[in-house]
């Protein structure tokens, strides 16, 4: 086999294109590929594949895959064609895509590195510009959208994330396969709604359960869209502990600042003590907060309160369910701590989300793993300062999506 042969087997090209000449640039340690298309091959346009007469060509060049330790360019002239439709177009080059300068090999390689390096980190060791292998992520993400299956999701977690500080956030829809299908800005409605607008009437009657927190904007926004909303919103446990958690620590401040005014220390150092699961704790440190209860009665008490909801959330039927909440919110109300009575007033108000969780065994954890992801993702990037960027990288890193180019 000689060397245009090889090559051409190395770019996976074959008729009407052939590799015309090689060139080792010794000056630049770089191999030069040059590839012709056969004169008497038929063009068509590549946007209706109707054969058109040729019109001119352009001189491109691409960047292949190194040849041992040599950088490796594929250059050829791409002719235009003249579409009576379509005007001027340039044809397609089966060892490339659309405008990119790099070949599906070397884009495939820059992926499969994204995918367990950071973006600088890509761009360096290949001595590529940060926006190049910005490109390349951009059109993965474009090339998986295209292919990904129609969206018949059943269980949806919905949240949002802080893309940077003073409260910028983005919305992340995920399904049950634990995969993003859906980005957008902000935590308004219209967020929520642009996803919903994309479903289709089945798919949305397809939908059993909605794991969302409280966030008024995403529940009106569910019942404007979603058949029998009433029925399948679920407001997350992890949300409820977390309100329930803050009320304890603001009731154990306030008792920690009257009891330093009798200098009393008691309470000092314990936030975490009050805030971390009691199953897990050792039996040392279970009597430890016993004795802590005794010492500091209110903080003791907004506690207690707590720790009963975790067995709230193992009920089976409705209806048992919504009287035993109810029993604990007559019993959090005349607490006499208005933390803990806010709170209260607030799990009243949202009682029947609740019940739904319970009742249809659902949670938002997938959505915070989710999140945890993309914490990461943004602590590797060091921040994204383009909005666009940042739910790219989501999609690329958390969507599930198929993102190799074809044949690679």
């Amino acid at each position: 086999m000689d060397e245009t042969k090889l090559y051409e087997n190395i770019l996976g090209i074959s008729a009407p294109w052939y590799v015309s000449g090689i060139k080792f640039n010794e000056g630049k340690t770089a191999v030069e590929v040059y590839v012709e298309l056969e004169d008497d091959a038929k063009l068509c346009c590549p946007t209706c594949g109707r054969p058109s007469p040729r019109y001119d060509s352009r001189s491109r060049s691409w960047r292949h895959l190194d040849t041992c330790q040599f950088r490796t360019q594929v250059h050829a002239n791409i002719p235009r064609v003249e579409c009576k439709e379509h005007g001027v177009q340039t044809i397609q080059v089966p060892w490339a895509e659309g405008n990119s300068r790099y070949t599906l090999l070397f884009e495939a390689m820059v992926i499969m590195l994204l995918k367990e390096c950071t973006l600088t980190a890509v761009s360096r060791m290949l001595n590529m510009s940060w926006n190049s292998v910005d490109g390349i992520m951009q059109r993965a993400v474009k090339r998986g959208l295209s292919r990904r299956d129609k969206l018949s999701p059943k269980h949806l977690c919905v949240d949002e994330i802080s893309f940077q500080k003073r409260h910028e956030y983005v919305t992340v829809v995920s399904d049950d396969r634990g995969c993003v299908i859906h980005v957008t800005d902000e935590r308004r409605g219209e967020s929520l709604t642009a996803f919903y607008e994309t479903l289709t009437d089945k798919q949305k009657r397809s939908i059993t359960s909605v794991s969302m927190d409280m966030w008024p904007a995403y529940i009106s926004s569910t019942r404007e869209h979603i058949p029998d909303a009433e029925k399948i919103i679920a407001f997350d446990k992890f949300h409820v502990n977390q309100h329930l958690n803050k009320a304890v620590d603001a009731v154990r401040k306030q008792e920690h600042r009257q009891l330093m005014e009798n200098g009393d220390k008691t309470l000092t150092g314990t936030k975490y003590r009050w805030l971390r699961n009691s199953a897990d704790l050792e039996k040392s440190l279970r009597c430890e907060l016993e004795s802590l209860c005794i010492a500091a009665k209110k903080t003791g008490r907004a506690w207690s309160i707590k720790e009963y909801t975790k067995g709230l959330w193992q009920y089976v039927t409705r209806g048992w369910a919504e009287r035993a909440w109810q029993r604990w919110y007559q019993w959090a109300i005349r607490s006499r701590l208005a933390p803990v009575k806010k709170v209260a007033r607030m799990i009243k108000e949202h009682l029947w989300g609740i019940v739904n969780a319970i009742v249809l065994g659902v949670t938002n954890a997938q959505a915070e793993s989710i999140n945890s992801k993309i914490k990461l993702i943004k602590t590797r990037a060091r921040g994204f300062r383009n909005r666009d960027r940042f739910k790219t990288a989501i999609l690329f890193y958390c969507g599930g999506l198929s993102l190799l180019p074809e044949n690679t």
